[in-house]
């Protein structure tokens, strides 16, 4: 009687009336207890590792913030009142530890403002303080950190304009500060909602291709155009710490602002007209400007046309020199990267790039330094003669890493890895760097030796290592490597001349936590002790699972079995998957296994694993591979494919014995909502579906999605075929559309959802729509994942539990 009962509660929440006039609701305790936890702080620390810095922040938003006046201009999202991002994540405390002293408590840093929302922390260039904003009422200050002393104070009023970000830059001296202000120029924002329009809104096009794709937040009128140029246009001031300032630069739209490694120069980018209502203000035509510390203009080294029309393909650039930067470990020279494709991936070349140096003042086309058979990826700098660069191809998922002697383009570039950048198993690591005497990023060398840290995946499991790389043989040796099979160790940073790593380690039930470890002789040091706070979970059961699909391919998941569940009893429960389908272009990348069951159980708001607290299993992050070899793209055969992992996932875990098959859920955000409803759509392996924030009609994007390159009318079949909207009239399960009204995912429009919904409901469809007010692609606000959690729950409950 008691589950007949319950039957009638649910049956109540979920009303055949077309609309429901519910407010937030929050979900059963046993979730409850998992979602209201305070974080853990985020922590970084000074090259010497000297001292730690911890900030922390409320783990959800409110709709209250969510619902304050918000601007969406040029791709940007913009609160007009306080001049920065609207949706930002703010920090509301800073502790501090002095990791040398023997006093290891946390120090509360004094002087914090009053309700602190603080963001865009900058290290001074000798790491003694930092520079950090405040967000008031009315707008954003500037504020820094003495870090010895442990005290903070305020440097300018609500002045600060962060629309467009990089709005704090230190001097080399670090006693002064280049800060964007609001333009003392700006002019009254226009009221779109009530202007009365001067006329049309006319695009047109000169036969060009302009293949683009479907980008949100753009501009879309005059009006659209004046606000955001008030909102961009910033005064550049020099702000000194003890308060005094003055203006360095007149009003613009300035984006990047960087100064040369010596500080005597500053490369500094604008934004100019034409604007676009195709795409975002990042390519609006530009222009890219080379300052004296003192302001004084020395040259202009770029000039960009509007880009709305590059050629097809993930791997197209424009033309000319572009990607700007200054090098490293040189005082001011800068680096450029041309095409020499013609920025077209479909003409074959042997060399897709070459990379110039430009020394100051700055003149001429400067000396070629490297030419690279794919896409330049990045140089790390170390010295005159070495210098180790990457570069990357998508259609293949090659990447080559390069050493080369960047003195002399006569010596050949040495290869020294080449592979794709799917294979987890055969990448080397990342190598490891430091700071300069310019307070630049360069590479750690020793009696010219490099290092790397990796994440050591292997067929046997994951065991990150720590590897020297002679750099004049260039032959590998292993330094250190973790054993633990019960624990994870993230290796997080190698100070060579002490020989330590700065290490992080975790298990199911212990928060990770940083230690310093000696690599000789491997002593471990201490350095945070943050606890579990999800103790109610810290027994359950969990491994990764390997398994096959019916065509051989290795696949994995982590499993979950309910808090308390009998392994002997093997009672059957449902289950819940979990999962993202992912692109391969060959069989042995995407078989492989990341996974790690030693890794900390942490519950998030977009996480299934809260349902072990209800009686489900739950099989997280299970594999999806869609894989097409040679000529063969993956999306060619997304359906089967995507089939045959769930089938396999569900055959797995019952042959465990753990499971009821006929009550499994499948879950997926974005474009795993997309998976969730084709498989719904293509198969009967599901009791219901949840699918969050997703794209149903691939027709509204056209020229591409996720990795698919094509256009729609290159591939109707593929676009028509995995597009549940023209296959809503196959679906027969249960599915739950969850989607944020403001969503500003490419392709992810909330009319996804709308029109996805009443097609299902206009063929006879079990479905539901949930519109979450104010919420983006992610979700923020607390209200917003409480209701979340319980719109899940009443949707598992009803039509997988209790099926």
């Amino acid at each position: 009687m008691r589950i007949f009962s319950f039957l009638l509660v649910v049956l109540s929440f979920y009303s055949v009336h077309a609309q429901e006039g519910l407010t937030y609701q929050k979900p059963s305790q046993e979730i409850l207890d998992l979602v209201d936890v305070s974080r853990a702080p985020s922590v970084f620390m000074d090259e010497a590792k000297n001292h730690m810095i911890l900030v922390s922040r409320n783990a959800y938003g409110s709709i209250e913030e969510l619902s304050q006046e918000e601007l969406r201009l040029g791709g940007l999202r913009i609160d007009p009142k306080t001049n920065i991002g609207s949706r930002v994540s703010y920090f509301n405390n800073i502790e501090l530890k002095h990791l040398k002293s023997k006093n290891t408590k946390r120090i509360q840093v004094e002087g914090l403002p009053e309700n602190p929302r603080l963001t865009n922390f900058s290290w001074s260039p000798d790491q003694s303080k930092i520079a950090f904003t405040h967000t008031t009422e009315n707008g954003v200050e500037l504020w820094f950190l003495d870090v010895e002393s442990a005290k903070v104070r305020k440097l300018t009023d609500a002045n600060i304009n962060a629309n467009i970000g990089d709005a704090i830059n230190w001097f080399a001296d670090g006693n002064s500060i280049l800060v964007k202000k609001v333009s003392s120029q700006k002019e009254a924002l226009i009221n779109t909602k009530t202007a009365i329009p001067s006329g049309p809104t006319i695009s047109v096009n000169d036969g060009k291709k302009a293949q683009n794709r479907t980008y949100q937040d753009l501009l879309s009128n005059k009006s659209d155009e004046h606000n955001f140029e008030q909102l961009a246009r910033t005064e550049l001031y020099v702000v000194n710490l003890d308060g005094s300032s003055k203006k360095w630069l007149n009003d613009d739209i300035y984006t990047t602002v960087s100064f040369s490694p010596d500080g005597n120069y500053v490369m500094i980018e604008t934004v100019e007209r034409p604007f676009s209502y195709l795409v975002p203000y990042y390519r609006f035509p530009s222009k890219t400007t080379i300052y004296t510390k003192e302001g004084k203009e020395v040259k202009t080294v770029l000039e960009v046309p509007l880009i709305e029309d590059l050629p097809q393909g993930f791997m197209a650039v424009r033309t000319g020199k572009r990607n700007f930067s200054w090098r490293n470990d040189k005082p001011s020279s800068l680096i450029y990267t041309k095409a020499l494709d013609g920025g077209d991936p479909e003409n074959e070349v042997p060399f897709r790039d070459e990379t110039f140096e430009v020394e100051a003042p700055f003149d001429g086309e400067g000396r070629s330094l490297l030419k690279t058979i794919n896409r330049m990826g990045g140089i790390r700098w170390a010295n005159d003669n070495v210098a180790i660069a990457s570069d990357y191809w998508w259609n293949t998922r090659n990447t080559k890493t390069y050493l080369f002697n960047p003195s002399d383009n006569n010596q050949e570039a040495k290869v020294i890895n080449d592979r794709s950048y799917q294979d987890a198993y055969s990448d080397p690591g990342s190598f490891v760097m430091k700071r300069n005497e310019m307070s630049r990023s360069v590479l750690a060398l020793k009696d010219n030796k490099a290092y790397l840290l990796g994440a050591g995946h292997s067929e046997e499991g994951q065991f990150p290592f720590l590897d020297e790389l002679n750099l004049s043989n260039l032959k590998t040796k292993r330094i250190y490597q973790s054993k633990y099979t019960d624990k994870v160790e993230n290796l997080r940073d190698f100070d060579p001349t002490n020989n330590r790593l700065l290490v992080r380690i975790e298990s199911p039930t212990e928060y990770p936590n940083y230690f310093f470890r000696k690599t000789k002789g491997n002593k471990l040091n201490q350095i945070t002790f943050f606890e579990n706070p999800f103790k109610s979970i810290q027994n359950v059961h969990k491994e990764v699972i390997n398994y096959k699909r019916d065509d051989g391919l290795d696949l994995s998941g982590t499993l979950y079995l309910p808090v308390g569940y009998d392994k002997e009893k093997k009672e059957k429960v449902p289950l819940i998957i979990w999962a993202y389908p992912r692109e391969y272009k060959n069989s042995a990348s995407a078989g492989q296994n990341t996974q790690n069951p030693n890794k900390f159980t942490f519950p998030y708001y977009g996480s299934m694993i809260y349902w072990v607290t209800k009686g489900y299993a739950v099989l997280d992050n299970a594999a999806f591979p869609i894989v097409g070899e040679g000529d063969e793209e993956p999306n060619d055969t997304y359906v089967k494919q995507l089939v045959a992992n769930g089938k396999a996932a569900i055959d797995a875990v019952d042959e465990m014995g753990y499971i009821d098959r006929e009550r499994v859920a499948v879950g997926g955000h974005s474009y795993g909502a997309f998976m969730v409803a084709n498989l719904l759509t293509h198969s009967d392996l599901f009791a219901a579906g949840i699918a969050r924030s997703g794209a149903y009609n691939r027709t509204l994007t056209p020229f591409g999605f996720q990795s698919e390159e094509r256009n729609y009318w290159e591939a109707p079949d593929v676009y028509n075929t995995m597009s549940p909207f023209m296959n809503a009239d196959k679906m027969n399960q249960p599915l739950l559309l969850i989607h944020g009204e403001a969503d500003n995912n490419s392709g992810t429009y909330p009319m996804q959802s709308e029109r996805y919904f009443n097609a299902l409901k206009g063929l006879g469809a079990t479905v539901r729509l949930v519109v979450l007010p104010k919420e983006s692609h992610g979700y923020k606000a607390k209200e917003s994942i409480l209701h979340l959690l319980w719109e899940q729950d009443q949707w598992l409950e009803k039509y997988v539990k209790q099926k």
